[in-house]
């Protein structure tokens, strides 16, 4: 499976009574449908996946895979902190049609997460998977990382095709390219270093920018693999700044608050997140003002 280009880590639309809604969740798929972007990523770390119950997850699945068109790649956030239970999301993942499973490290019990842990873990899931497992890594969520050596013995089991390294750190990323055969896809979660990361070697990225302002980042994707750096390397330094206002600053509140300045319906965070304050509308409301009239197409 050909994991390349840029995917949205999706969002999840609350109506104004708290509950989720589908019926934004299927106009925003919509919406993307026509863009470039080359898939969805859903129930990850942006749609809020700590904040549903097992049902509202499980609706969410369905809508997208519902809405989706038939070319795009659809991966299930399906981690959890037990074995068992990750096995069971992700199998069930597979039972809705899903084309891969994208697992988060378990983090509560950090003291005894010593490296043989995560690889036993992980090859116990891969070995149950119906589909093909991407590792995912976000230590400024769950407090853990999976380091290099790690990565590198996990990416000789079989069903285990990639990690989405979402720690920023480009040194890491390139230390995971170094350590794993030329089979292994590596996508990177942050934006501000998508142009290094795939300059060194990674195959795309899964964005939470992606949701907000999905041409840009796939515009930026096209012209590194085109090979136009200058215009790239000028492209990076707007989206290094849209990440850090949207998405570093603002957080969750701020991807969907600059969706809905955009033709998505993005709405509001789930508690115990909160809302954006005024102050903070307005620093994005000045950001978006300043990117190109291109930019502020849906």
């Amino acid at each position: 499976m050909d994991l390349s280009g840029i995917f949205p880590a999706l969002t999840t639309p609350f109506a104004g009574d708290g509950s989720v809604s589908l019926a934004d969740l299927k106009h925003n798929i919509q919406q993307y449908d026509r863009t470039g972007l080359v898939g969805y990523v859903v129930m990850g770390s942006t749609g809020e996946s700590v904040l549903l119950s097992r049902s509202e997850a499980e609706e969410v699945l369905v809508a997208v895979k519902e809405a989706a068109s038939s070319g795009k790649k659809l991966i299930a956030g399906t981690g959890a902190e037990s074995t068992a239970e990750t096995i069971e999301r992700t199998k069930r993942a597979a039972e809705l049609g899903y084309d891969a499973a994208l697992v988060k490290t378990p983090y509560y019990y950090k003291p005894a997460y010593k490296p043989e842990v995560y690889i036993a873990h992980y090859r116990r899931v891969a070995d149950a998977s119906p589909i093909p497992v991407l590792l995912y890594s976000v230590p400024q969520f769950t407090g853990v990382a999976l380091e290099p050596p790690e990565v590198a013995v996990l990416a000789q089991h079989p069903n285990i095709i990639g990690i989405k390294e979402s720690s920023g750190n480009v040194q890491r990323v390139a230390e995971i390219i170094a350590s794993v055969h030329s089979d292994f896809q590596v996508l990177v979660g942050s934006a501000a270093t998508i142009y290094p990361s795939l300059t060194i070697g990674a195959c795309g990225a899964i964005l939470a920018l992606a949701s907000a302002l999905p041409d840009k980042c796939v515009e930026l994707y096209e012209l590194i693999r085109h090979g136009q750096h200058e215009k790239a390397r000028e492209l990076q330094a707007v989206i290094l700044r849209a990440s850090k206002v949207v998405v570093s600053e603002c957080g969750i509140a701020g991807v969907k608050y600059v969706m809905d300045q955009r033709g998505y319906r993005g709405g509001l965070p789930r508690l115990p997140l909160l809302p954006l304050h005024d102050e903070q509308k307005k620093r994005l409301n000045t950001l978006l003002e300043t990117l190109e009239p291109a930019a502020m197409r849906a």
